[in-house]
C-alpha cells in the first residue's frame, strides 16, 4: 500500500446521482483490475472507492462516486474534491481483483455504482484481447441511474463473447424488471463453472452469495470485496 498525492483533473456528473472523478497521481501507480483505493479525508477518515480505470495505464485514476444526498458520506468527498486542487489517496486494496489467467467463463455482476469495479475489469480484458465467454449483469433503479448503459451495450455489440443484461428495479420500456440476483438465478441452472465478480451494496452481495449457493457456486471463485467484511 502507498499514499500518493493526486491532482484533481475533473469532477463531472454522469447522471443526477453519480460523479466521474479523474485523478492524476504524481507518478504512475500499479494496481490490479478490480482493486480499490481510499480517499484520505483525514488520518482517521479514509473512504474507499473502486478504481474504475484499467491498470494498463496507471497515469490516471478514474472513480465513479454515487452521491445524491447533501452532507452524505459520498457527497462530502465530492465537495472536498470540488474545493481542492489535489487530494491524497492510498492504494491498492482488495483481493477481488481480476484473475485473468483463469480459463473459466466469467459472470460479472454490478449493482448501481458497483459498475465502476466491473468497468476496470472489462477495460482491462478488452485491452488484453481476452475472448473468454463473459456475462455482464447490471442492476439499477431505472435507466437514468444506469449511467454507462451505452458503454456496456457497445461492448456487447463489439464483442461476440460478451452478453450484457441490464435489469431495472422500476419498469422501463422494453427492459427487464426485477432484481439482478433473481435475473441471474432465472437464467443459469448452475454457477459452479463460473468465475463470478460482484460489486454493489453489502446487502446485495450477501443476498447474491446465499442465492448463488443454491445454484452450486464454487465460492473459491466468487470474488467481491464485500465478502472480506462478512462472515
Amino acid at each position: 500500500m502507498q499514499r500518493i498525492s493526486c491532482n484533481i483533473a475533473s469532477v463531472t456528473p454522469l447522471c443526477d446521482t453519480v460523479f466521474k472523478v479523474i485523478l492524476t497521481p504524481e507518478h504512475p501507480v500499479q494496481f490490479q483490475a478490480g482493486q480499490y483505493l481510499t480517499v484520505v479525508m483525514g488520518e482517521e477518515d479514509k473512504r474507499p472507492f473502486s478504481i474504475a480505470s484499467s491498470p494498463v495505464d496507471g497515469s490516471q485514476l478514474e472513480l465513479h462516486i454515487g452521491a445524491s444526498v447533501a452532507e452524505s458520506y459520498a457527497m462530502q468527498v465530492i465537495e472536498r474534491l470540488n474545493e481542492s486542487d489535489s487530494i491524497d489517496v492510498e492504494l491498492p486494496f482488495g483481493d477481488a481483483y481480476l484473475r485473468q489467467e483463469s480459463d473459466r467463463p466469467r459472470l460479472l455482476v454490478a449493482g448501481g455504482t458497483g459498475f465502476s469495479y466491473i468497468n476496470a475489469i472489462m477495460d482491462t480484458l478488452i485491452a488484453k484481447g481476452d475472448t473468454t465467454t463473459t456475462f455482464l449483469y447490471w442492476g439499477c433503479r431505472d435507466r437514468q441511474a444506469m449511467y454507462l448503459e451505452d458503454k456496456a451495450s457497445a461492448w456487447a455489440k463489439q464483442l461476440p463473447h460478451l452478453t450484457f443484461v441490464p435489469v431495472f428495479d422500476q419498469a422501463q420500456e422494453g427492459a427487464r424488471q426485477g432484481t439482478v440476483i433473481d435475473a441471474i438465478c432465472s437464467d443459469f441452472i448452475g454457477l459452479g463453472e463460473y468465475d463470478i465478480y460482484i460489486a454493489g451494496r453489502f446487502e446485495m452481495a450477501g443476498a447474491a452469495r446465499e442465492a448463488f449457493r443454491q445454484h452450486g457456486v464454487d465460492e473459491a471463485h466468487l470474488y467481491g470485496d464485500a465478502y472480506a467484511f462478512m462472515k
